[in-house]
């Protein structure tokens, strides 16, 4: 069934259904330094989650401002188009600094900062931060403890050199090259790119796992270390089962499956009066529940259908029976039917989430402020702690908007090194 749009309106009044901002930062991460010298999705969703996490990143941008800070979409309150929703979403809970790092006063600011850092980074590419002369090695030597992490298309040389090591790399080569496209579709003859940008999220998730690691070891040890991760090679990992089944099967293919899994039945999306709902019946407890409501008690306990092995030999009975019964529901009757038996949840769509009783209980939808208009609605951190919660409580920087902050802060970092220095 078509899904009529909502009205053109309703969305200025979104923030008034979502949670506030928390009113201060309270995450484990607080007192961790973190220098961002990021730009587009990968790097900025990586130290995104550090600040999420409660550490103070400082982003560092060229006087033109990244990549992101213009890109669409913009409120409507946002006449100078210089602050799109990607980059506030991206580069909340972060102070903003710009800096020339081609001028050698500002390029010296730039490293005293660094400094006072605990980690760094970037996800330029190779070889950029080194012409520029802040690379890993000058940093390491001023700062041995310092983490830097570079996220890249495929890698850094340091780590192994990529023969595309100088190609330009974003979410649709990622997941293009890593073998998610050719796994996602509906046939053989229908492949997609995954809609979210998987390629650059989940490379920049794994950034932020890996400094996270290699923080935890130079607190140990003092001793800081290079963190690479290829975009390429993050969503490989993400990809893996088709790999698995290569080395243990020998196919070298794993064709699109469209919505279904390939060896339990039924698992797949179905379409019902107002719209979809996800079902999944991999237990035979499971099953019998879904027959039942079904209208089939007998296919329980049936030959033919009583075991996940069955059912796999006997998908196309079982599925056109399923789909049937689906069509002459609503997505609220069939919950009603078999919810908190059998796994099942409706298709939401992005304006459904605002409805959502799951999201409102956990507050996943946070109202942000915006430096001219009405807020805007982000998604939430969604990990959850008792004593140290992240949260979100700050908004996207405008370009240059800390740098008096930040950088007179460097003062009172000197200061102290040499009352350290005094003391011994």
């Amino acid at each position: 069934m078509a899904r009529l749009d909502p009205p053109d309106e309703e969305h200025l009044t979104a923030h008034e259904r979502a949670a506030p901002m928390a009113a201060q930062n309270s995450g484990p991460l607080q007192g961790v330094r973190i220098i961002d010298c990021t730009h587009a999705l990968a790097g900025p969703w990586s130290t995104m989650m550090l600040a999420d996490l409660g550490a103070d990143v400082i982003k560092v941008e060229p006087p033109r401002g990244e990549l992101a800070r213009k890109m669409p979409p913009y409120t409507r309150e946002d006449t100078e188009r210089n602050f799109g929703a990607g980059f506030a979403n991206y580069n909340r809970n972060k102070r903003g600094i710009a800096l020339d790092l081609t001028d050698d006063d500002q390029r010296e600011q730039f490293l005293q900062l660094v400094d006072t850092a605990d980690a760094l980074v970037e996800n330029m590419r190779a070889g950029v931060m080194d012409a520029l002369g802040v690379g890993w090695e000058v940093l390491h030597e001023r700062n041995p403890k310092l983490v830097y992490g570079a996220i890249r298309g495929f890698g850094d040389p340091r780590s192994g050199e990529s023969p595309y090591v100088d190609w330009p790399a974003y979410d649709v080569v990622a997941q293009a090259m890593s073998g998610m496209v050719s796994a996602t579709g509906s046939g053989p003859d229908d492949r997609h790119v995954v809609g979210p940008y998987i390629g650059d999220t989940y490379p920049g998730t794994i950034g932020a796992m890996g400094v996270l690691a290699a923080l935890f070891h130079a607190q140990r040890t003092g001793e800081g270390q290079f963190v690479d991760v290829s975009m390429v090679d993050a969503v490989m990992a993400l990809s893996e089962v088709g790999v698995t089944r290569y080395s243990v099967m020998g196919q070298p293919d794993t064709p699109p499956s469209g919505n279904k899994n390939q060896y339990i039945v039924p698992f797949d999306i179905f379409d019902t009066i107002d719209g979809a709902i996800a079902i999944g019946a991999p237990t035979d407890n499971h099953w019998r529940e879904l027959a039942v409501a079904m209208g089939r008690p007998e296919w329980a306990t049936a030959e033919e259908t009583r075991t996940l092995r069955a059912r796999y030999h006997h998908r196309d009975v079982i599925i056109t029976a399923l789909t049937e019964w689906a069509a002459t529901l609503t997505n609220a009757e069939v919950i009603a039917a078999i919810g908190g038996k059998v796994p099942c949840g409706p298709v939401n769509h992005p304006g459904d989430l605002f409805t959502d009783p799951h999201v409102a209980a956990r507050d996943m939808l946070v109202a942000v402020e915006q430096p001219v208009g009405r807020p805007i609605v982000q998604i939430a951190p969604p990990i959850r702690m008792s004593a140290t919660p992240p949260g979100i409580y700050r908004r996207a920087p405008k370009l240059g908007e800390h740098n008096d902050e930040v950088l007179g802060e460097l003062g009172e970092h000197h200061d102290e090194v040499l009352g350290e220095l005094g003391d011994d």
